[in-house]
């Protein structure tokens, strides 16, 4: 069987030292294939090899040239492993030699996981362009916030120029709109030289549906399992090698061709797979030779909706190897906590103690009974560290999957907008911003698309009307066809000039800041942590040490004030106060008084500091 290739790409056309154009392509259901240029009027056969695998080798296509699959005669396609499709999804493929761009990090190093502060961002709505390049000029702004990682959501080409990214159709190919595959280039190249890591967010669970070609060329799907999106991609079906070995070196190229630092994989318990190995694990290897061989550091990361740790335990430990996950569980319970109403997914967290039981398990459903699920749920996780989740207040699901995708500052107070970035910050988990979060931003950030199936929009609004139908009180569902979806979803730079804004930018760079420079929050030991919490009064003691520095948070998610006895044997300085009046507050705060008992602002969290030897 045709293995991975670690080195190079072995699909697609790719061009080598001598210039020539090496193409391969996976149809094992056809009886002919041949590579058309019309542009030059070629029709060049292909040679069927094993296992399915057509091949040709050929001086007469050159970088630049637009090419299409022709299938038995009878149907012209564009390439399953194209780089480019600057006509979109129903267009011709562009041959492209990506090992000409001109690198300039080779010194770069990625950030070890537990440095990562993550910044989620759209291309498209990120600026007012929507491109890579314009993505470029905005870097020094994360850098001064704090940021160290930047996550890209999906770029994989889409039909049309808006889509969150998850209706890609050709893995490989990056999206014309944005730049294209050198625009995502040189946003790499510009992270790197600005210190930042770059995530991008790859969805191995499914394909979209306009412009999906995949069945004529083979078997890339069973219909063994069923997704939310169909039918399964095929990973442990007949003929399932060659899809295994498709998803395996996509994976590679972002790496070792676009030098990516990591791989947020979309929702992968969607991932049907019941091989010896599972996919997710052979790409774990594969990631890991790859390491072995360039000798840079890559960080694969799990969307998982199982609370089960075999996806992220060691390969040593009989699990996949994946290096970190999202915890949407520390959301749901912050969200609660914060008086996010119990209903659908939300109604099987608590509130307050189930965000104490996060910040110490991780998992709030770690083999208890899930009332929402009717089913004991999860495992436990009390043997992973913790830097191997990611936390978050807000995401572009859990903001774009509401009906009207109101952000956090639409819907709470400014202290509890402030109140709820500390419960992530001081976590003893990687934290996660999603772009504009940081000077609160107002601008929705809804759901929207730019199909050309006149049918296939008719199906998605419906379907989006029937998801929503129990809020339409609230008001109409925003059309996702619609360009002033779009255009509402963009951030808005300019609010950067209004106090407000200003203040809470001053805010997030000060919070990041506290969380880099105390070790007790900066190292992620879950072994160091204590947590109580009071649900009468909605108060949460969170306390983290390190070496000679012990931390004690005191999260006040009332909307009154609380008294609360610090911690005993000890001397406790105030260190930072949500509450300040220089962060809108209304606190006069005097970071040098000694204190064993405080008083807590209403929705505020207050920081104290003891070192001791």
């Amino acid at each position: 069987m045709k293995k991975p290739q670690i080195n190079k790409r072995s699909l697609g056309v790719n061009f080598g030292a001598d210039g020539l154009a090496q193409i391969a392509v996976w149809a094992p259901l056809v009886k002919q294939i041949s590579v058309v240029v019309d542009e030059k009027k070629l029709d060049l056969p292909l040679k069927g090899e094993d296992y399915g695998y057509w091949t040709l080798t050929t001086d007469k296509i050159q970088p630049g040239d637009r090419y299409m699959f022709n299938l038995d005669g009878e149907k012209q396609r564009p390439d399953p492993a194209s780089l480019s499709q600057p006509e979109s999804v129903h267009g011709p493929s562009e041959a492209l030699d990506i090992s000409t761009f001109n690198w300039t990090d080779a010194l770069w190093t990625n950030h070890k996981q537990d440095a990562y502060i993550i910044y989620e961002l759209h291309i498209g709505t990120f600026t007012p362009e929507g491109t890579f390049d314009a993505a470029i000029t905005k870097l020094d702004h994360l850098v001064e916030v704090g940021i160290t990682a930047v996550e890209i959501m999906p770029v994989a080409q889409f039909p049309g120029g808006r889509n969150w990214g998850y209706d890609g159709v050709l893995p490989y190919a990056v999206q014309d709109t944005y730049g294209g595959p050198e625009g995502l280039m040189r946003l790499v190249d510009a992270c790197h030289a600005k210190g930042l890591a770059v995530v991008l967010d790859v969805v191995y669970n499914h394909l979209g549906p306009e412009g999906n070609y995949f069945n004529d060329f083979g078997a890339y799907f069973t219909d063994k399992y069923h997704t939310p999106w169909g039918n399964a991609i095929n990973f442990d079906d007949a003929w399932c090698d060659a899809v295994r070995l498709y998803y395996i070196e996509n994976a590679l190229i972002w790496f070792r061709d676009f030098h990516i630092d990591a791989l947020r994989m979309d929702a992968v318990h969607a991932i049907k797979d019941l091989s010896p190995t599972h996919v997710l694990k052979e790409i774990k290897q594969h990631v890991d030779e790859l390491m072995a061989l360039t000798s840079r550091k890559y960080h694969l990361i799990a969307e998982l909706d199982l609370n089960d740790p075999v996806y992220i335990n060691s390969l040593n430990n009989n699990g996949y190897g994946i290096d970190l996950q999202w915890i949407d569980e520390f959301h749901h319970a912050l969200r609660v906590t914060a008086g996010e109403p119990q209903t659908g997914y939300y109604s099987d967290f608590t509130g307050i103690d189930h965000l104490a039981k996060t910040y110490r398990d991780a998992y709030v459903f770690d083999g208890i009974y899930s009332p929402h699920r009717l089913k004991t749920f999860g495992a436990s996780a009390s043997k992973n560290k913790g830097n191997q989740f990611i936390v978050f207040s807000q995401n572009h699901d859990q903001v774009g999957n509401r009906m009207l995708g109101e952000r956090t500052s639409t819907l709470v107070s400014f202290e509890m907008q402030k109140l709820m970035a500390a419960a992530v910050m001081c976590s003893p988990y990687i934290p996660m911003l999603f772009m504009g979060e940081e000077w609160a931003e107002t601008n929705p950030f809804q759901y929207f698309i730019s199909h050309t199936d006149d049918e296939l929009v008719e199906a998605v609004r419906k379907g989006r009307k029937e998801e929503f139908k129990a809020f339409h009180a609230e008001g109409e569902t925003p059309d996702p066809q619609s360009e002033d979806t779009f255009n509402r979803s963009k951030l808005q730079w300019q609010l950067l000039t209004q106090p407000r804004h200003k203040e809470m930018l001053e805010y997030y760079k000060t919070l990041i800041n506290l969380r880099v420079n105390h070790k007790a929050l900066r190292e992620l030991n879950r072994e160091n942590l204590s947590v109580t919490a009071d649900a009468g009064k909605k108060i949460l003691m969170l306390q983290r040490w390190h070496e000679d520095e012990k931390i004690c948070c005191v999260l006040n998610f009332s909307d009154s004030v609380q008294q609360v006895d610090l911690p005993e044997n000890n001397n406790w300085t105030t260190l930072f106060n949500s509450a300040d009046e220089k962060w809108g507050g209304k606190a006069i705060i005097q970071q040098e008084e000694a204190a064993r008992a405080a008083s807590v602002q209403p929705e505020s969290v207050t920081v104290y500091i003891n070192r001791y030897v």
